[in-house]
């Protein structure tokens, strides 16, 4: 079998990675002309994702540890508290590295410059045409080309696009601003406006949301002068605290661009076309699981393909598989982006209760999910 795997970011890769585990030939393509080294803002892996990455051999040895995260409001009471296994802050321009260096060493070839355009299904193929005018055949194409897929809309011309949930991300460092924290803890802080921050290289490294109706993109956002988002970052925190401190303490802000989640996809799949990662299921960054989730489902998609001959019921198991979950999660990151506005005194007198009851249960839950590469996939 020869796999076409459209896109080469991060799904992209791993898929490739897992499919040659599972005795499976790829070619990645990807539509810029060059790598995409250095963009991208900060992510974090979840110790799911972590283990996903390490079944097609990439080591949880980069970025820096995270081991526990703390909710609190803007007095400083601690609203619930969580600690499990270590996730990992990184980069993506680091993680995208990474997967790069992977590739190369286990000799899967990527092709740039190779904008998708079209697909054809054959009955014992597909082929694929790209803007450059040249084709590719294979016996299976898949759509690992993100949250604005083009293989999505091949297989269904009607599948929803990406939604932007009504917030920007903006991000920045404070220098001696008084804040502390331990550097394997993340602080998520909710006030008038949610807040983001843990400790880094003795500096506070911070994140936020802001409330904006009009979406855009991130060269509109980084278009408006950096002075700009800061006043209006200070009058939507007030006198929130730590905010006001770091706010104080940061020369710039950084805009990350706007928030966005995928809607229900309805069709993952048609003939010898398939979906993974962003482009089938992609929770809001509030999740912290868009990209764990797509090294599971790459994991998954491979290991359906490994184990089940027939296409159609490859496919069909694969999402299975996955959409109950990923569905799962991109609907409490949904919930999470309505807090992420800020809340109220009732939300906040309750909250301590609902991260005891639901909230540590349900996170623990996600982040204690393991593939077993070695087993067979049902049908």
């Amino acid at each position: 079998m020869k796999a076409l795997v459209i896109g080469g970011g991060i799904a992209g890769p791993v898929t490739a990675l897992a499919l040659q585990k599972a005795g499976i030939d790829s070619v990645v393509f990807e539509a810029y002309d060059t790598t995409a080294d250095g963009v991208g803002g900060m992510l974090t892996v979840a110790p799911n994702g972590l283990a996903a990455l390490k079944i097609v051999g990439m080591e949880p040895d980069f970025g820096e540890p995270l081991r526990h995260m703390v909710m609190a409001d803007a007095q400083g009471r601690t609203l619930g508290r969580i600690t499990g296994d270590p996730s990992r802050v990184v980069t993506r321009a680091e993680l995208y590295q990474r997967l790069r260096e992977l590739t190369v060493e286990h000799q899967v070839k990527v092709e740039y410059g190779k904008r998708l355009v079209d697909v054809e299904n054959h009955e014992n193929g597909v082929t694929a045409t790209f803007a450059d005018g040249s084709t590719e055949s294979g016996d299976v194409l898949i759509g690992a080309d993100g949250i604005r897929s083009r293989v999505r809309t091949i297989i269904d011309p009607q599948a929803p696009q990406p939604e932007y949930v009504g917030l920007l991300g903006f991000g920045s460092y404070a220098e001696n601003s008084g804040v502390h924290g331990d550097p394997e803890t993340m602080y998520f802080v909710f006030g008038r406006s949610f807040l983001g921050y843990w400790a880094h290289d003795g500096k506070i490294a911070w994140f936020n949301n802001l409330a904006v109706d009009r979406p855009m993109t991130p060269a509109e956002v980084n278009a408006v002068p950096s002075a700009t988002w800061m006043e209006r970052l200070r009058e939507a925190y007030g006198d929130d605290m730590p905010a006001k401190q770091l706010l104080a303490h940061s020369s710039e802000v950084v805009g990350a661009g706007p928030l966005e989640i995928m809607p229900s996809v309805p069709h993952w799949h048609r003939g010898r076309v398939v979906l993974v990662g962003d482009s089938a299921h992609a929770p809001s960054a509030s999740s912290g699981q868009g990209a764990s989730l797509a090294a599971e489902s790459a994991v998954q998609l491979a290991r359906c393909l490994r184990d089940i001959p027939d296409l159609a019921t490859a496919f069909a198991t694969y999402e299975q598989l996955r959409r109950p979950r990923v569905e799962r999660i991109a609907a409490r990151a949904a919930r999470t982006n309505s807090d992420k506005r800020g809340i109220g005194p009732i939300t906040r007198l309750l909250m301590p209760l609902v991260m005891k009851t639901f909230g540590a249960k349900a996170f623990t839950k996600d982040q204690n999910y393991r593939i077993d590469w070695e087993a067979q996939v049902s049908r």
